[in-house]
């Protein structure tokens, strides 16, 4: 099995850990194992936990990286990396990074349903189990399509987009990629499809609900945090808006210090920052980067280190 994908901003982000040769380290979203191979390279007698979702993925990784023993490779979802770990008798760590998004094999493998470029079955499932992105259109209510659409697609024609889908999943059941993209293009205004590919929202708002997206990344954030050993870091790529805010609010959170009113002489509330970040804005792709690799265009990386 080869999983193709280039992985963003890698020199960034390895460095962002400040690698010890010893240490433990965690790659929640190994993809291909571009960021894996990296951290591995750093170390001596340390471990790598390489975590991923996608069958795919781990199937790779473990091939990739059987020869080296400070490898581990376990299938799941980095939001459930604290209970992952712990029971493999880890409970602290020195250092997180998580690479969110979809990967370039998702996105270039037809059958995985995540393009409204190619005509493929309806999925979108990044572990390739549980409900699709086909379960949903047919489904789920007018109300909840428009709610989603809006809410994780953040795209002001959810609710002629929505109805669009429901009056066609009345004449036949949508099961293909393209007849989702076709419809959406239909119901928006004529201006709207001369933008950019109208269903490039939808898609994205339905993809984050099949895989519970930013709740996974809330729970793998605080997760990760709270394994963190002290003056280990938490690296973070982001690829849109939405998880971009859960990110820096989750860290500008750790990094808050007393929250009494300004007016108090002393503070009462006794609360202490419990982290510092080490870039206080965003990194971003280079130039070179975004030349080779157009996809990193959207990606920003935010770095915290425990206190």
């Amino acid at each position: 099995m080869k999983f193709d994908h280039i992985s963003v901003m890698p020199d960034e982000a390895v460095a962002a850990l400040n690698i010890k040769e010893n240490g433990i380290y965690v790659d929640g979203t190994a993809g291909g194992g571009g960021h894996s191979a990296m951290i591995l390279a750093r170390l001596s007698n340390g471990r790598l936990i390489s975590i991923d979702r996608d069958p795919d993925a781990v199937l790779t990784v473990k091939e990739r990286f059987k020869n080296e023993p400070n490898s581990v490779v376990i299938m799941g979802c980095f939001g459930d990396m604290k209970e992952l770990l712990n029971k493999r008798g880890l409970y602290v760590v020195d250092g997180v990074l998580l690479d969110i998004g979809v990967s370039s094999h998702q996105l270039d493998t037809d059958e995985r349903g995540f393009s409204f470029h190619k005509d493929a079955p309806l999925d979108m499932r990044m572990s390739q189990s549980g409900k699709t992105a086909a379960d949903l259109v047919n489904k789920l209510s007018y109300e909840e399509l428009r709610d989603i659409i809006y809410k994780y697609g953040e795209d002001k024609y959810a609710p002629s987009i929505a109805r669009g889908i429901v009056e066609a999943r009345a004449e036949k059941p949508i099961k293909t990629t393209l007849e989702l993209a076709e419809i959406i293009k239909q119901s928006v205004p004529q201006r709207v499809r001369r933008e950019g590919h109208p269903a490039r929202k939808t898609f994205q708002a339905l993809r984050i609900e099949v895989n519970s997206e930013l709740d996974q990344l809330e729970k793998g954030l605080d997760g990760a945090f709270e394994m963190l050993a002290k003056g280990g870091r938490l690296a973070v790529i982001t690829f849109h808006s939405l998880e971009d805010r859960i990110v820096k609010q989750k860290m500008a959170q750790w990094c808050q210090g007393c929250t009494c009113p300004k007016d108090f002489p002393v503070c009462v509330c006794g609360n202490k920052p419990k982290a510092k970040l080490v870039a206080r804005k965003p990194i971003e792709p280079s130039a070179e980067e975004l030349e080779n690799n157009p996809r990193s265009r959207s990606a920003k990386l935010r770095v915290c280190e425990k206190l």
